[in-house]
């Protein structure tokens, strides 16, 4: 991103992270709406989430590109079960977060983005989808697969990495990792999460690789080659996380 888009997003960013931007809202009409439409909405922006809500994020991401198959896939951090279990504590803000706090911090590190209206469609729908997801969980249990598999400790090569990639990775991905559209991310580059992000950690890429890559490795067992290429992608270059967000 350069030249005017760039000086518009960097005036959007200290607008936002001031309180300063107003944003839109839902339609007076909306306060009608079924709950089943407002989670048809949120569905949309979460498969398709650069153009459905375009104004909140950087990255060529959709939440769909982590939480597979809108959300329900065990092991790709499922959204299934989830909203009963907010709010919740987060090691990582080291605070207790709502679930509208949790779908924030995506939209400004996986997707480089900002944070969406607190009342706004995009935040109303996202929420009614993902509560949508919940009709099973009475807010006790952990809902199976949440999150990513468990692996052990980590080593692995760059170089080897890359090798793999090329022969694994880049007929989708691209030899550069900019991917296809929301469809395929990109991996790294300008358009990919930031490096505040949970996927810009080895082990968590590295549990969501072996779990759901296409490419070949879908057990824990036969991971070693799924390592090597995060090690390879780690090495390259990504966006900065904007630390103006930090309170979120």
């Amino acid at each position: 991103m350069t030249g005017a888009a760039s000086v518009i997003r960097a005036q959007q960013d200290t607008a936002i992270a001031n309180g300063e931007l107003t944003h839109s809202a839902l339609p007076p009409s909306s306060a009608r709406q079924s709950t089943q439409d407002l989670g048809a909405l949120g569905k949309r922006i979460f498969h398709d989430t650069p153009n459905e809500a375009s104004l909140y994020v950087g990255a060529r991401l959709a939440c769909n590109s982590c939480h597979l198959n809108d959300g329900t896939t065990p092991y790709a951090a499922p959204m299934t079960g989830i909203a009963p279990l907010f709010p919740e504590f987060s090691q990582r803000a080291k605070r207790m977060i709502s679930l509208r706090d949790r779908i924030d911090e995506c939209f400004i590190r996986s997707e480089n983005g900002r944070p969406l209206p607190e009342n706004g469609k995009e935040m109303t729908t996202l929420v009614a989808y993902i509560e949508s997801l919940s009709g099973q969980n009475d807010g006790g249990a952990e809902p199976s697969g949440r999150g990513l598999v468990e692996l052990p400790a980590l080593s692995g090569s760059s170089q080897r990495g890359g090798a793999i990639f090329a022969a694994q990775c880049a007929a989708c991905h691209g030899s550069e990792g900019n991917g296809v559209g929301s469809a395929i991310p990109p991996l790294w580059g300008p358009e990919s999460f930031n490096d505040g992000a949970g996927m810009y950690g080895i082990e968590n890429m590295a549990a969501f690789v072996v779990r759901n890559d296409a490419a070949g490795e879908s057990e824990v067992a036969d991971a070693a080659a799924g390592v090597r290429r995060i090690f390879y992608i780690h090495t390259k270059p990504r966006p900065k996380y904007n630390p103006a967000f930090d309170k979120y």
